[in-house]
């Protein structure tokens, strides 16, 4: 059945019921926070909250976007998912629903497949494009399951099953077989064990690998074999002309091993034995095989200290050394795909922007030419597939103006078209205009961003201004869609916010030389590069500088604690997220302490702990003024929570600022669940609101009103 847009004016009746009265309700103008002396010039007048037709965090909530995309072998069809958020407070609490769409090319007609309460993954076809595959728990499914379903209609028909979930998998050319990933299963004794109550953990040693198993289709009493190979697996692609496997392994499951140890291997997938053993070094990314079988094409790190996996690299499938296709690209190849035997497709990401290039390829390793058939300026593609003939492909891209969505291209069009619209409802709003700055910071190097500005901007008047700080900081902010549940700036600049997005030193994007600029150097040039991006806001006469918040998650915590303590005189209000407060303690409580070593600190803290405890924010704790909402999850295996519990402990023994931790039980490096994003939403509007526009002073009320009575299913868009 396809979605249906209720009217705007029943929609709108339904979303301001459920807004709590703190962000419904006018603010005032904001007054000196915490020893500010008075109010700057040109102080807001009150901004009504939650406008009829502007983005609410309560319609954030409800957004839909398209994410895998996958084209037919004829290029006829294109298999894609769509993500379908609960509604807080209404559905049971757990992440947004994954549907499979299947849309037909030359009509632009789209058909729902498997919806509702599902989550589909995994999407492929059978080679002769007679149905898509997909991994699925479906029915009596005891784990996750791979199916065929028909396009022609009919039931999704299960292809292969195994006594745990499948985690990948890869069909052989002939679609017969397929190798796929899977845990190794349970020893009897321990399960029994567990069963009786010896659930106890013993860390780092009771992991259970992955493995490589090899089942056949459609047949249920064919039991899958594995292959004994040493290691962890965490992907394998089948070659598209015989029996062999491209495998990606690394020593154990741990996190670190799979940032920084994963290698590729080739197998034979009637014995097992390994072929040929490629030397890739650092992050590994995506990996394929030439249509022929004889070369692999894979992206990976420069070298074992570059922060990101964004060059491109190929190499004989026979192994030994890979060359680096296209060496001091200033930008990122974040995916690709063969077209011919001697000819890629890249999809790049330079700066803020995007392209999509064709790449022949010439005598050993050498790039011939490169023709560029998707410029930057247009969205921003992230993903693409081609159909068997490399004429036709499929993308995933997104747009200041809408979330991801598909699109398409065939040979000679002028650029990719925009297929589908999973949010019909956001035409009929009015979005804040973004636009790309770029500035010197103090050094001379030049940073860039995005601006996202107050909806309704006066000229010559002053406005608060956010500063949402990325993670990583191997990441970068692109000219697409910016706002989420923890960055919801096209809400903040509907109230009468700047937001400003910028790729400091050590961002991804432009090159593997920018992207090592901070390292070595934590809290150093990369975050005098914020205070440079105000500052040059400042200057052009848009921001108020006493009414100036961060915020951020991961290292854009880190950010937000440093800017908050060392720099408190600068910010008016900060909102961490899972951030670092001890670079001493962080290195013992993570995940993953040699990534972090080998791409961003390049010393341990024993060799510098007098350097590392400076850098750290609790070491500023007792110089912080700015008013500081912390919020973490309770698992987070990444940053520990005991990082904010830290930075909360500190402020309240040093400092006189207000500080607030929230926790969020069962969650981790992030917000999954539809009602933690919902509340931590909440919780950064009102924080922000009363500290930059509202009165300031002691800290807004902890409760939060979610608005569940009397109407609580009126959270989200229009449903199907």
């Amino acid at each position: 059945m396809s979605n249906k847009l209720r009217s705007l004016r029943s929609l709108t009746c339904a979303l301001l019921a459920l807004v709590p009265p703190s962000l419904v309700a006018c603010a005032g103008p904001s007054k000196a926070v915490l020893g500010e002396a008075g109010s700057a010039p040109n102080a807001q007048p009150p901004v009504a909250r939650a406008s009829a037709d502007t983005l609410s965090l309560e319609r954030i909530a409800a957004l839909r976007g398209v994410g895998a995309a996958v084209i037919s072998p004829d290029g006829k069809w294109v298999a894609f998912t769509r993500s379908m958020p609960r509604k807080p407070g209404v559905d049971d609490d757990g992440g947004s629903w994954s549907e499979l769409w299947l849309l037909e090319r030359a009509s632009g007609k789209e058909r729902p497949f498997v919806t509702g309460k599902v989550n589909v993954s995994g999407l492929d076809w059978l080679p002769d494009s007679s149905a898509v595959t997909f991994l699925s728990k479906r029915g009596d499914d005891k784990s996750t399951a791979l199916y065929a379903l028909p396009i022609d209609g009919g039931e999704a028909r299960r292809a292969l099953a195994h006594s745990e979930s499948i985690g990948g998998y890869s069909l052989s050319p002939d679609g017969k077989r397929a190798a796929f990933v899977s845990t190794e299963q349970e020893k009897a004794g321990l399960k029994k064990a567990r069963e009786k109550g010896f659930t106890q953990e013993i860390y780092e040693e009771d992991w259970r690998h992955n493995r490589v198993w090899i089942g056949t289709l459609f047949d249920e009493s064919a039991k899958p074999r594995s292959l004994a190979l040493t290691g962890h697996v965490h992907a394998v692609r089948w070659s598209p002309v015989d029996a062999r496997l491209l495998v990606s392994i690394a020593p154990t499951p741990a996190v670190d091993d799979e940032y920084m140890a994963q290698r590729l291997i080739v197998v034979d997938a009637e014995q097992g034995g390994v072929l040929a053993k490629i030397d890739n070094t650092g992050k590994l990314g995506a990996a394929a095989w030439s249509p022929d079988g004889a070369r692999i094409a894979f992206i990976s790190a420069a070298d074992l200290n570059d922060p990101s996996d964004g060059r491109l690299m190929l190499v004989p499938s026979t192994g030994g050394k890979p060359s680096e296709l296209l060496a001091g690209l200033e930008g990122d190849c974040t995916d690709f795909a063969w077209q011919s035997p001697s000819a890629l497709m890249m999809l790049t990401h330079r700066g803020v922007w995007s392209t999509f290039d064709r790449l022949e390829i010439g005598a050993g390793a050498t790039v011939a030419l490169t023709k560029q058939l998707v410029a930057t300026g247009g969205p921003v593609l992230t993903s693409v597939s081609l159909s068997n003939s490399g004429m036709d492909a499929a993308f995933v891209a997104s747009s200041p103006k809408h979330p991801p969505e598909l699109f398409t291209m065939s040979h000679g069009d002028a650029t990719v078209a925009r297929r589908t619209n999973s949010n019909p409802w956001l035409d009929e709003l009015r979005l804040a205009p973004q636009e790309v700055i770029s500035y010197k910071a103090r050094d001379g190097v030049v940073i860039e961003g995005l601006l996202v500005r107050p909806l309704d901007e006066v000229a010559g008047r002053r406005y608060p201004l956010v500063m949402y700080v990325h993670g990583g900081p191997e990441a970068h902010h692109s000219n697409g869609w910016l706002t989420n549940y923890g960055d919801p700036a096209q809400t903040l600049a509907a109230n009468g916010y700047f937001v400003m997005h910028t790729n400091y030193r050590g961002s991804t994007g432009r090159g593997v030389a920018f992207s090592k600029l901070s390292q070595g150097d934590p809290a150093g040039k990369e975050f005098d590069d914020l205070i440079d991006a105000v500052d040059h806001l400042v200057a052009q006469g848009w921001v108020d500088t006493a009414k100036v918040g961060v915020t951020g998650g991961s290292y854009g915590g880190y950010a937000t604690a440093w800017l908050s303590t060392r720099h408190s005189g600068r910010f008016a209000a900060g909102v961490m997220f899972v951030g670092i407060s001890d670079k001493i303690s962080k290195v013992g409580t993570t995940d993953i302490p040699n990534e972090e070593f080998l791409v961003h600190a390049l010393h341990r803290p024993w060799e510098k702990w007098q350097f590392m405890l400076e850098r750290s924010p609790i070491y500023e704790a007792g110089n912080c003024r700015t008013p500081l909402l912390i919020l973490h999850g309770k698992d987070d295996p990444r940053v520990n929570p005991g990082q904010s519990r830290e930075m909360y402990r500190h402020l309240k023994l040093r400092s006189k600022a207000p500080v607030r931790l929230v926790l969020y039980p069962g969650e981790g490096h992030g917000n999954r669940k539809a009602a933690a994003r919902y509340d931590y939403s909440l919780r950064l509007v009102q924080w922000f609101d009363h500290y930059l526009r509202g009165s300031g002073g002691e800290m807004p009320a902890w409760e939060l009103d979610y608005g569940l009575e009397p109407k609580a299913d009126a959270v989200s868009a229009p449903a199907k």
